[in-house]
Order: structure tokens, then C-alpha cells, then sequence
């Protein structure tokens, strides 16, 4: 399935323009805009498969990523040209990327050694459990590398995924002992063939993709000796760490032949930028497959006590300073209407969402924790799984719609809250964007369940924009990335409607539903017990 877009009307096509690969879970475009600006003048859009191995697995296929992100480019290049534009008017490309995705590859045939293990996937749950156990003192402490790198033990980071790949795949540990294993996100992957692949091309990542794999140094912003020690992996494998807006490579084929790869952003990194959050204290929402806040802590380095990563925000040039953020990561958005959709049977389209929700005043004091694969932020918890409370004879598919999307409120309530802990300021709006922004019901219920003003950006791809930002300040480093743009403007806020007593009681709940959905997965009865409790 492909889809196509062009915003251009009447408008000039004498450029100049940027483009920008934006390369997520599901799927893969290539978006050109107006140098400077946030007017898209065209895009081309395809979906990524993903293969479910087993429960908890999820995987892509490295070459059917890379072949994608090709048709896109000339999918888009074709509608520039139709519309009367001319390829050698763009002037760079960025790539923003789905981030902790991780692939290994040869480095002598550019062959992927093992289908990408991608971001959500949970297969690595005991590759965490094992390295907990070497930490010293028998501490168990999944904190214990937070000082270096910002982030928990977790299935989550791509440092996890590759020693489990060393672990569990053969040709990667062959090729790793041998020095001709590669290994990137997915940033790195797409530039490499980009730029040639074995024939040449560049093996770069950016200090935003870095800083989700636990073995970059947070303060250095370079892979750290004892990271790499702790995990077990060879530093021969690693990718050079550059700033997000530099010069990486240049195309090496295709209608961007010649074209410069002008910058790299993770993609809540890249939001980040497009939403020109760019000053401390500003905060940005994003609503996909999952949902990511990021809170910009300036200069500083903020680790946090309550649950939160400490990533890098950006680093818009070789010299320039980097910005840091905290980050709350929540695994399921999005995806939960996914679930309501192919496994419940309860809507027939995620288009349906906001008029079946709208159908009931209330959730009928129903509280749903997706927790299919564990808890993120601020929980961290791997063991807990999926619960549904509350439910009555009253209970209708309405009502847990509804309750999906009181979900996903909640738990950007349980982020804020960490990042009130954290920095003692508190927001006073929180940017949104991303898909699930289309639907106002959704943003409301959001300003209602937080108690700040909510402020929609006024394009819904801000991660491609900030790629296309950053790498027009690197051909033109007099570019002002703090203009207008696509700053929301406040007098559109969209305010809460209940008071902060409802919205307190409402959370209690909420809370009571997290504390249901815990251990699940570690709760099995032994036969003796089942047999006892059964007999009670």
C-alpha cells in the first residue's frame, strides 16, 4: 500500500527544497518541502511489514526497509518533477528514524546478517536478566549504567538487542569475532547504502540514535570503553558518532545521485526540532505507535530520579553545543487500536475512533492498561501485562474505545508528573503531535486528564520537518530555526473542561489499574499452590 501526497497548488516551484526520509515502525516516506519553510510540496508514503516471530517478537526485514525508503525517494523526485519542479533544486536530505531498531551486517558484501530487531520487540527480557546478574555486589540494580549513559536496563535499547543477536545468531557472532560484523540503527543502515553500502559507503550515526543505545557515554558523546566492556561487544563494530546537522555522505545512486545527506535525527528528536521546542523547559508530545514526551533540559545533563531516560536532544553542528532532554517512553498508543481492531473485533477502522468514542459522555469509570509487552516509563516494569477494570453489564465497545484513549492520557499523566519531579517547573502547555492528534476528542480528554493547555502543531509531520530543518542549517548556517514555522498558535490551546478534584479521582484509578497490571508474568502458581488455592 502506497500513499501520495501534493500540497503545492499554484505555488512557485523554483525552490529551493529539502527533503527528508522518514523511516517509521510501519511505515517508510520521503517528504520535500520548501527550504526554510514547513510547506510540503510532495511526498511519497509506503508501509514496512513487520514479522512477528513468537509472542513479544517483532522483526523487519533490513533489505525490504532499504528497498522502501529507494521508492519513496523516487516516488516523490517523480511527483516534484510533475508538479514542475527540478531535482537539482533540492538541496540536501535529512534521515529521521524509528530509533533503537537494531541491525548487523557484513561489512564486506553490505549483506544484513539477521532481520532487523526493531524497537518494541521484547524478545531480550533475558539477555537483561543475565547481564543483571554480573553487575557487582549481586546488585541487580537496572540503574546501575545510568551515570554513563543516561538509560535503564531494558529490553528497550539497541546495546540489549545486539548482545542478544551475538548471543543467539550464529553469523553475527562469527562475524563479530572476526571483525566483519557492522552494526546501526536504522539511521545508519539507510545511510550506509545510501552511500554506496560495500562499495564506499559511510558507516555514521548521529549523537541522537547514540544516546538509545547504552553504549554511548552521555557527557563525552562517545562510545565508552567500559559500556562496551559490561555488554560483551567488540568497539570494531560501532559506527562513527557525528552531530545531527553536518555533512555524512553523499548519494551514491538513484535521482538523488550526488545529493548530500545533510543531517541525522532520532525521530522524537526530530520532533523535537520540527515542534522547535528548542529552548529549556519547552515539552513536545508525540502520538504513534507509541508515545514519546521529551522535555528539553538545555545545556545540562538532568538524570532523573523518577523513572525517566536521559537522552541527547540535538546537536546541530560538529561545533556546536549539545541540548540534552528527558524522555518518558510509552510502548503502546496507537498500537492499542490496532488491538481493539484485528484482535477484539471492536472497530472496523481507527478512522471510527473519535465519532464511537463521542458516543458516550464517559468511559463508565473503565480503566485499560495496555501493557501487552511490559510497562515503559515511569514504571519500567517487563513483568506486567494488559488489564481491563471496571467493567459492569453497562459496559459498552464505546465505553472501552473511550477507556483506550483515557489510556493513553493517563500515561502521558504519569510522565508529566516524573518531569515535574524532575526539574520542579511545571509545563505550562504540552506541543502534540503525531496521528492520533487528527482526533479532538482525544486532545481534550488529554488537556482534561493533565490539567494543561494542549497545543496542536499546525502540521502533523514535525519529525520530517525537523529533519528538513536541520539539514538546511547545514547548507545555509544563516537559518533561523526558531521562526515562525510551525509553532502552534496559543490563542488554538485546548483547555481542560473538568476540575482538578474529577481529574485527581480519575488518576487514583488509574493508578489502582497500574498497580492490577503488575507481576503478571512472574505470577504462575506452582502445581502445590494451584492445588492449595484451589482448595481454599
Amino acid at each position: 500500500m502506497d500513499s501520495s501526497g501534493s500540497e503545492a497548488g499554484d505555488a512557485s516551484m523554483a525552490g529551493p527544497f529539502v527533503g527528508a526520509i522518514d523511516e517509521g515502525t510501519t511505515s517508510a516516506r520521503f517528504m520535500i518541502f520548501r527550504a526554510g519553510t514547513d510547506d510540503i510540496v510532495c511526498y511519497h508514503q509506503i508501509e514496512v511489514p513487520s514479522i512477528f516471530v513468537k509472542e513479544g517478537w517483532c522483526e523487519q526485514d533490513p533489505c525490504v526497509i532499504t528497498n522502501t525508503v529507494n521508492d519513496c525517494i523516487e516516488g516523490a523526485c517523480q511527483k516534484l518533477v510533475a508538479l514542475g519542479g527540478k531535482i537539482e533544486n533540492i538541496l540536501a536530505i535529512g534521515i529521521t528514524n524509528q530509533r533503537e531498531s537494531t541491525v548487523v551486517w557484513d561489512r564486506h558484501t553490505g549483506k544484513a546478517l539477521a532481520n532487523a530487531i526493531i524497537w518494541l520487540d521484547n524478545r531480550t527480557t533475558s539477555t537483561v536478566e543475565d547481564l543483571l546478574e554480573t553487575i557487582p555486589n549481586n546488585a541487580r540494580n537496572i540503574n546501575y549504567l545510568r551515570p554513563l549513559c543516561g538509560l535503564p536496563l531494558s529490553p528497550y535499547f539497541s546495546g540489549v538487542k545486539l548482545r542478544w543477536l551475538r548471543d543467539n545468531v550464529a553469523s553475527v557472532k562469527k562475524a563479530m569475532d572476526a571483525g566483519d560484523a557492522m552494526f546501526g540503527t536504522i539511521d545508519t543502515w539507510l545511510m550506509y547504502n545510501l552511500t554506496g553500502g560495500p562499495k564506499g559507503g559511510v558507516h555514521k550515526t548521529d549523537v541522537t540514535n547514540a544516546s538509545r543505545t547504552m553504549l554511548m557515554n552521555i557527557e563525552t558523546l562517545q562510545w565508552d570503553p567500559a559500556l562496551l566492556k559490561f555488554f560483551g561487544l567488540p568497539a570494531s563494530i560501532l559506527p562513527e558518532i557525528c552531530s545531527s546537522a553536518e555533512h555524512f555522505g553523499t548519494i551514491a545512486a538513484g535521482t538523488l545521485r550526488g545529493i548530500s545527506i545533510a543531517a541525522d535525527l532520532g525521530d522524537q528528536q526530530a520532533a523535537l526540532v520540527g515542534q522547535q521546542c528548542l529552548a529549556k523547559g519547552q515539552a513536545k508530545a508525540t502520538y504513534g505507535t507509541g508515545c514519546f514526551l521529551l522535555y528539553n533540559t538545555g545545556p545540562s545533563i538532568v538524570h532523573s530520579q523518577h523513572g525517566l531516560l536521559t537522552t541527547v536532544g540535538y546537536q546541530l553542528g560538529r561545533k556546536a553545543t549539545p541540548y540534552y532532554a528527558l524522555e518518558g517512553s510509552v510502548s503502546i498508543a496507537g498500537a492499542a487500536f490496532n488491538w481493539l481492531r484485528d484482535n477484539l473485533g471492536l472497530i472496523q477502522n481507527t478512522a471510527q475512533i473519535e465519532s464511537m468514542a463521542s458516543t458516550v459522555d464517559n468511559s463508565l469509570d473503565v480503566y485499560f492498561v495496555p501493557a501487552f509487552n511490559g510497562l515503559y516509563a515511569p514504571y519500567w516494569n517487563q513483568d506486567a501485562r494488559g488489564v481491563l477494570c471496571g467493567l459492569s453489564e453497562e459496559t459498552t465497545s464505546e465505553h472501552i474505545v473511550r477507556a483506550t484513549l483515557e489510556a493513553v492520557c493517563f500515561q502521558v499523566r504519569d510522565i508529566l508528573d516524573s518531569m515535574h519531579k524532575d526539574c520542579k517547573i511545571p509545563l505550562a502547555k504540552l506541543m502534540v503531535d503525531g496521528g492520533m492528534t487528527v482526533n479532538n476528542l482525544f486532545l481534550q480528554l488529554q488537556a482534561d486528564l493533565v490539567g494543561i493547555h494542549v497545543l496542536r502543531a499546525k502540521i502533523a509531520e514535525t519529525t520530517a520537518l525537523g529533519a528538513a530543518m536541520a539539514a538546511y542549517k547545514t547548507v545555509a548556517p544563516q537559518y533561523n530555526m526558531e521562526g515562525p514555522l510551525s509553532k502552534a498558535d496559543d490563542r488554538k490551546a485546548i483547555k481542560s473542561k473538568i476540575s482538578s478534584t474529577e481529574r485527581n479521582l480519575r488518576y487514583q484509578k488509574w493508578k489502582m489499574a497500574i498497580e492490577r497490571s503488575l507481576n503478571w508474568e512472574t505470577s504462575t502458581l506452582v502445581q502445590g499452590e494451584r492445588e492449595s488455592f484451589d482448595g481454599a
